[in-house]
């Protein structure tokens, strides 16, 4: 399968053929899914959190024993345990060790690790959610930044932007490669995002119903039989996010509106949820991310023809505009 833009920079920064990057989801991007998008001609990103330093170094070793493909690593900067040991520093010591190809950061300072990444030869991409946080990644020497949506799933900014109006507007503030994330999910959000400026898209909710991601039989179901209406933001005065509208996410939107306190807010939420939907398949009890794009997922498919739907319907829609 050719590549969708040859002479792209993402592609040539990343080693791949196809400048679509599988995003890193706390507690389903695993090795296997990793490997098989890799495998396939994208980014394959391995999403540290649910992580510690033994689980993540493990992950990478098999993720190499199936192919030597680059592929990617995403660390949340702001991961610190309740014992207080910060995790990040851990995780980022094994991302260095294991010489990890990428590694795709977010949720704290740009400065903080990018230099000694740098130094180990690592290739630095940092998810932003607005312009003002792209010139502040692109002037801490990143190599290219993603311009992370409202209408992505997981935690989202507060009155971010929608992709079509933040990417454009990225693009023109900085000068390293530019990679749209947020309500992309078939070959028209990735044409879309390359006519925004965008020379990659990032794309997690699509992989969700991969065959080779670890996520529960009926988190991927959940996706598939998403309607256009399937996701809402949650917890606005609290660590915003999108995902499915399971019970408890309509229970915490509901309390958003009866105004309750942040402390009502954080106890119904809880810890735990997230895995509970996730891993074991709670659709009643846990919380299942998901992006806005999740009505345009329609079915289970293995992580390589998902790549290929993508380019080729991809290179449909952009062919149909010359």
């Amino acid at each position: 399968m050719p590549s969708l833009l040859p002479d792209n920079r993402i592609c040539s920064l990343f080693g791949v053929r196809h400048p679509i990057v599988q995003g890193g989801m706390s507690w389903v991007s695993r090795h296997p899914l990793a490997a098989a998008v890799s495998e396939a001609g994208a980014l394959g990103v391995i999403g540290s959190g649910g992580m510690d330093a033994d689980e993540l170094r493990d992950e990478l070793r098999a993720l190499r024993a199936l192919t030597p493909a680059p592929f990617g690593v995403n660390v949340t900067l702001v991961n610190v345990r309740p014992d207080g040991v910060d995790l990040v520093e851990e995780l980022m010591r094994v991302v260095i060790d294991e010489r990890v190809p990428i590694a795709i950061v977010g949720a704290g300072s740009p400065s903080r690790y990018t230099d000694r990444l740098h130094e180990a030869g690592i290739v630095v991409v940092h998810v932003v959610p607005s312009v003002a946080l792209a010139a502040k990644a692109a002037a801490a020497g990143v190599d290219a930044v993603v311009a992370e949506s409202v209408e992505a799933g997981g935690h989202v900014r507060a009155e971010g932007l929608s992709t079509v109006s933040l990417v454009p507007q990225v693009v023109d503030a900085v000068e390293v490669p530019v990679i749209a994330a947020g309500g992309i999910a078939d070959g028209r959000g990735v044409a879309a995002a390359f006519a925004l400026g965008a020379e990659a898209v990032q794309i997690g909710t699509r992989f969700i119903a991969a065959a080779e991601c670890n996520a529960h039989t009926a988190y991927k179901a959940a996706v598939v039989d998403a309607d256009p209406e399937g996701t809402a933001l949650y917890g606005r005065t609290h660590r915003l996010s999108r995902g499915l509208r399971t019970p408890v996410i309509e229970r915490l939107i509901e309390m958003d509106r009866e105004g309750r306190s942040d402390e009502e807010l954080r106890a119904h939420r809880g810890t735990g949820r997230a895995r509970l939907g996730c891993i074991d398949g709670d659709l009643g009890e846990g919380i299942l991310p998901a992006g806005a794009a999740a009505g345009l997922v329609h079915e289970v498919a293995p992580a390589a023809a998902i790549v290929r739907e993508l380019v080729d319907d991809a290179a449909r829609v952009l062919e149909s505009l010359r």
